[in-house]
């Protein structure tokens, strides 16, 4: 006789896509590359925005009066305010600013679905938290990067071509 299994389900982890500029990627594939960096549950939304918006949400947040390519913001699970979780659940968002991205792309000489693959990555990386404030911690993030990439058919966007 078979018997319920006692493991919990592991939560399914969300990805919203919200644009308020043209020309990303589409909804799929960015949601494919956050799910490729999510470990555990979690809701996660990605919003691409133009340059007046990236540079008002840099200038409020981290005090730096440019757009810039990607900013995380980073959500405590709500069951973190109660005890410590197990496997806590990712929760934030992450904007993108797509005339950077578009324009880092081209100077790099980098497709934008690859760029944005990286930067899609790199911002859920600072979700579950890690930096690159010091070289140890960065050395770390970027060999996270490449593997999750990697797995995605992504070249290592840190190889100089």
């Amino acid at each position: 006789m078979r018997t319920k299994s006692t493991r919990t389900k592991r939560p399914r982890p969300s990805v919203a896509v919200q644009r308020a500029a043209r020309g990303a990627p589409s909804a799929r594939r960015l949601r494919a590359w956050a799910l490729a960096a999510i470990r555990a549950g979690g809701a996660v939304t990605l919003r691409v925005v133009g340059a007046a918006e990236g540079r008002r949400l840099n200038r409020t947040f981290r005090g730096r009066d440019y757009a810039t390519n990607v900013l995380s913001f980073a959500y405590a699970p709500a069951c973190a305010l109660r005890s410590p979780p197990r496997s806590p659940a990712l929760r934030g968002d992450i904007v993108l600013c797509h005339p950077v991205i578009r324009r880092q792309a081209r100077a790099q000489g980098k497709s934008l679905a690859a760029h944005y693959a990286h930067l899609v990555v790199h911002g859920m990386l600072h979700l579950r938290g890690m930096t690159h404030a010091r070289a140890a911690e960065a050395a770390r993030m970027e060999r996270a990067e490449i593997r999750i990439l990697r797995r995605l058919g992504v070249a290592d966007p840190y190889t100089v071509k």
